[in-house]
This record gives structure tokens, C-alpha cells and sequence, in this order.
């Protein structure tokens, strides 16, 4: 039975060799694994991996095809519902998402759909076909805010339909999160991020980069004088958030994003780039999601003695399994049941230690989490020369504070309804810039569900004048 067959391994680089280099870690499936890996699948006839999909791929169908040797026809499928398989397969966390609701999981390993689609998006790039034809455009226009996962999802899906759809990104290179966020060993930049971006392109989207909506530009300069029907704003979640305790001024303390933007956007790995970054001989991580371990493997990689604090237990941790895992094996140190209280300097104000008590669980909090307490008279210090805030993120004000009748929560965050409707008539929103940090396909899905929403917007507005 289909069943019985043992999940097929991933190969990987050795962990002592890629602690030390910026190469992708996982090496994916060739094709013998893939085929072989797609016959463990079942077929449900209420397949709940794809209900647990945020953008609903038809999972089963592309791993049938997968299984037969297909695989024109397994990527056209992914495609209907995903403009970034290559990106999706890489970042996303299936153990909690379609793997996680996969029948052969309850009592085995269930299929490794995320390997399974990574190695679709991957053929797909090494052999694209025809490029697609634009579809017919339908004579209105959308203005998209960002370019990262939301963004692209909702352009990729508005130009389907018709739309004519350019992106404003501020900054230099396209991707958002994708590419200044997640370390290029885990996401490589140019051989995959950018060639997805560009399938996008070649649906008809036009991309500017270099433009601030809320400096260069305003919304209202969008809906008004450069007449788009409708702007879409996927600006994501960027401003860093800190502890608030003393001595987070002090030279060598820095934000999760600042550090991994230096190091992935302006390519501070790389010696030939003068963009160094300093890490000096010991690196304190604050945090325990994914941020953290892309923070302190990166810090590993330049060299330094890395260290992850987090002030609950590992079962607690938010980080997906398979970073935290891949971040033991490559010698990073997990200083669990701590938190930090101060950081502490030396006489020419750079960062010598952090102090740091220890914590015991108590009782659960809000989210269900059981609420850390400090162990009384535990403080104790950590030596170490940069900090690393990863801690969260909000979304810039910028925004909302040049649009007029943009609603925000008490986070900053957009307010939106489930299809991305904001306060404010034409402009919709999704991502990070409403929920705050999440996921790439949580992002990509809020992007999807706004494409149909202001589908249906302008359809009713051009019925109206009609």
C-alpha cells in the first residue's frame, strides 16, 4: 500500500560545512525522489491538506501528476492558485498548514507536499515553456503598494483577469520580505526569488521600485490625478519593535531587520560588497520565531559565536521545527526559560553582556501559552558583543498617516475585513500590514482573497455608471 512507503529523505549540506557558507541548505528532491515521494499520496476524496492551504492548491491533483512524470501539466495546476511555488515550497510552514492535516501523518510522516511543490516550481523555472499570454485587458487599472507576497499575489491574479496592475516597491530590489528577510541560504535570491518575480512580469504587471507611497507619492495621488480604479497596499510589517530596557541605545544593538536586510538586500556576506556588518565574536539573539533563527544562523555564518534567548521552553517556540532543528545541528546555543532585563556596556558604549533572569511557565496567557515568571535573585550575564532584537514587527505609520480615513488598530496595523476592504472606499489591504508578522502564504492568501474583492468593487462601480 501507498501507505507503507517511508517518506523519502531530503539531502542536505553537512551542517558543519553550511554553518559556514551562504549556500541553500536543502538540497531538494531530483525527480526519482519526487515520483517516488508522490506515490505515498492518497488521493482523499476530502483532501484536508488543501482546505489547510491559504491560497488552496490542488494538492492531490499536482502530485498525481508528479507521480506519472507530468510535470508540465503538475505546474500548470499549482499555478491557478500560486504565482511563487519555488518561493512557497522553501519558506512555507506545511507542518502546520496542508502536511499538518495530511491522513498519513496522524499515525506515520505524511506526504512532504511542500518538498513535492518546491520541486515542481523548480522545473518550471529550469524549463518555462511559452511565455503566457496577458489576458485581454478590461480598460481599468490597480495601483499595488509592495511587492512581496501579498502584493505579488494580488497583481499576479488581477492581470489574469484583465487588470491593467503596476506594483510601487521603495525599495531597490523586488521581492519585499523575500528578499531582504529571509537568508539566502534558506531563499536564494537570484536563481529563485527573482526568477519567480519575473513569471509574474510576464503576466503583464509592471513593477516600479524606488517610489515611497507616502513621500514620493500618495494614495490619494493614485486614486486621483495617476486614475486607478482601486490600490491594493501590501506594504508588509517593517518597524521593529525593542524590550524597552536599559542599555538598548548602546552601540551593537541592533533589530532583527536591520541586520538580516544589511545582510541579504545590500549582500554584507559577500566580500565583495562594502557593506560589512559587525557581529564581533559573540551574537545574543532575542526571540524565538522565525526571524530569531534566520538572525542567529545568519550570525553563525559571519563568524561569530551565536546565541538564541527566549523566555519560554522550547515546546513554546514559534519558529518552524525544521529551523530550529537545522539551527541546533550548525552549534547555535538555545538559552531557553530567559530573559533579558538590560544590556550592559562598556566605557566607549559598546555592548559587553546582556543580563539576563532566569524564568519558570505558569499559568497560560491569553493565546493559550503558559505565562513566563521570573525566578527571584536568578539574574546572570551572558558576555557578548551585538544584540539582536527579534521581537516582532509593525507596520510603518507612513501610510495611514498621509491617507485620510485609513482606519489602524492600536498596533498600527490596517484594519480590514476578511477580503482586505478597508475605511477608506478603493483601498483594500492584506498581509502583514493587517495581521501584523506572519507567514509568506498567509500573506499570499489575504493578496489572493483582495484580487476577488476588488475585482467585484470595480465591477459594481462600472455597473453603477453604466
Amino acid at each position: 500500500m501507498a501507505n507503507k512507503i517511508p517518506r523519502v529523505p531530503v539531502r542536505e549540506q553537512d551542517p558543519k560545512v553550511r554553518a559556514t557558507n551562504f549556500e541553500e541548505v536543502c538540497h531538494g528532491y531530483n525527480q526519482e525522489e519526487a515520483m517516488l515521494e508522490a506515490t505515498r499520496c492518497l488521493h482523499c476524496k476530502n483532501p484536508r491538506c488543501v482546505a489547510a492551504c491559504p491560497v488552496n492548491i490542488r494538492i492531490p491533483d499536482f502530485i498525481h501528476e508528479v507521480a506519472g512524470g507530468n510535470l508540465r501539466r503538475a505546474a500548470e495546476i499549482i499555478a491557478e492558485d500560486s504565482s511563487l511555488p519555488s518561493i512557497c515550497g522553501r519558506v512555507c510552514p506545511q507542518e502546520s498548514q496542508c502536511e499538518g492535516s495530511c491522513v498519513l501523518g496522524v499515525k506515520g510522516e505524511p506526504v512532504a507536499i511542500g518538498k513535492l511543490e518546491r520541486f515542481v516550481g523548480d522545473w518550471k523555472l529550469a524549463n518555462p515553456g511559452d511565455a503566457p499570454q496577458p489576458a485581454p485587458r478590461n480598460g481599468r487599472r490597480v495601483a499595488v503598494i509592495g511587492s512581496g507576497p501579498s502584493g505579488l499575489a494580488c497583481a499576479s491574479d488581477l492581470a489574469k483577469m484583465g487588470y491593467e496592475v503596476k506594483i510601487f516597491e521603495a525599495l531597490h530590489k523586488v521581492g519585499g520580505v523575500l528578499v531582504y528577510g529571509i537568508p539566502e541560504f534558506r531563499l536564494p535570491k537570484e536563481r529563485i526569488v527573482a526568477r519567480e518575480i519575473e513569471e509574474v512580469r510576464r503576466l503583464g504587471v509592471e513593477i516600479e521600485t524606488d517610489v515611497i507611497v507616502g513621500r514620493t507619492l500618495t494614495i490619494d495621488d493614485l486614486l486621483g490625478r495617476e486614475g486607478y480604479d482601486a490600490v491594493f497596499v501590501g506594504s508588509g510589517a517593517g518597524l521593529p519593535r525593542f524590550m524597552g530596557i536599559p542599555g538598548e541605545n548602546l552601540n551593537g544593538v541592533v533589530s532583527a531587520n536591520e541586520f538580516l536586510t544589511r545582510t541579504n538586500l545590500m549582500h554584507a556576506y559577500d566580500a565583495r560588497y562594502d557593506t560589512p556588518v559587525y557581529v564581533g565574536r559573540k551574537v545574543v539573539v532575542v526571540g524565538g520565531g522565525n526571524v530569531a533563527m534566520d538572525a542567529v544562523r545568519t550570525a553563525k555564518r559571519l563568524g561569530a559565536e551565536a546565541t538564541i534567548v527566549y523566555r519560554r521552553s522550547e515546546k513554546e517556540l514559534p519558529a518552524r521545527a525544521e529551523e530550529v532543528h537545522h539551527a541546533r545541528e550548525e552549534g547555535i546555543e538555545f538559552r531557553l526559560l530567559t530573559n533579558p532585563v538590560a544590556v550592559l556596556g562598556d566605557e566607549k558604549g559598546w555592548v559587553r553582556a546582556i543580563r539576563c533572569v532566569e524564568m519558570e511557565l505558569g499559568e497560560p496567557d491569553a493565546s493559550g501559552r503558559r505565562s513566563p515568571v521570573v525566578k527571584e535573585g536568578s539574574d546572570f550575564e551572558i558576555a557578548c558583543d551585538v544584540v539582536i532584537m527579534a521581537l516582532g514587527t509593525s507596520p510603518n505609520p507612513l501610510l495611514a498617516a498621509t491617507t485620510e480615513g485609513l482606519a489602524t488598530d492600536r498596533r498600527g496595523c490596517l484594519v480590514a475585513d476578511a477580503e482586505g476592504t478597508t475605511s477608506r472606499e478603493g483601498v483594500f489591504a492584506g498581509g502583514d500590514a493587517v495581521t501584523g508578522a506572519a507567514t509568506v502564504i498567509l500573506a499570499m492568501g489575504a493578496g489572493r482573497r483582495a484580487a476577488r474583492a476588488i475585482d467585484a468593487y470595480i465591477r459594481s462601480k462600472s455597473g453603477a455608471a453604466e
